[in-house]
């Protein structure tokens, strides 16, 4: 049996392309990583605010990863290639768009897995809705984990504060 990854930067995922990114291309970045859903209520303002955040701390060394998910309400039914376009198009989207996953379950993706294990959320391990956020730190390691109704502009102090840590 396989240790324990220690890092998100042990994980390879696929992108929204099929192509696989080894998340050690990381390394040195803070990243917030979020389940999306195109459909869902708070779509529109974690986007927005996603978008913002990204673009003022890009050059900082911050990366948003985002997992499309439609285990909460089938709210990401579209495919990868629509998923891509709503994001990109509509809230100009800069940041990496990953293939669709599942968070829960027996099928959950093994970065997701590994999230919930580092910072269970106040109801447990499972994600519960939507735009659930992980804040990771450049080593690779979960620092914090918000809920859905987070705004992400609300998590930028805890952004700038591991951004300036060398």
């Amino acid at each position: 049996m396989a240790s324990q990854p220690q890092s998100v930067h042990e994980f390879t995922v696929k992108d929204v392309k099929g192509n696989d990114v080894d998340l050690s291309i990381y390394k040195g970045k803070v990243l917030l990583i979020v389940n999306v859903a195109s459909m869902c209520g708070l779509a529109n303002s974690n986007y927005t605010e996603l978008t913002e955040i990204y673009q003022k701390h890009k050059d900082q060394g911050l990366e948003i990863l985002a997992f499309p998910c439609n285990q909460f309400g089938s709210q990401e039914p579209g495919t990868n290639e629509e998923i891509l376009q709503f994001v990109c198009t509509r809230f100009k989207a800069e940041y990496p768009v990953f293939d669709k996953v599942d968070v829960n379950g027996s099928n959950a993706a093994p970065i997701y897995k590994y999230l919930k294990s580092s910072k269970g959320g106040i109801f447990g391990d499972s994600i519960k809705w939507n735009f659930s956020k992980f804040l990771v730190d450049k080593d690779g390691h979960v620092v914090d984990r918000y809920a859905p109704t987070t705004s992400p502009l609300s998590i930028e102090k805890d952004i700038k504060k591991l951004l300036e840590k060398v």
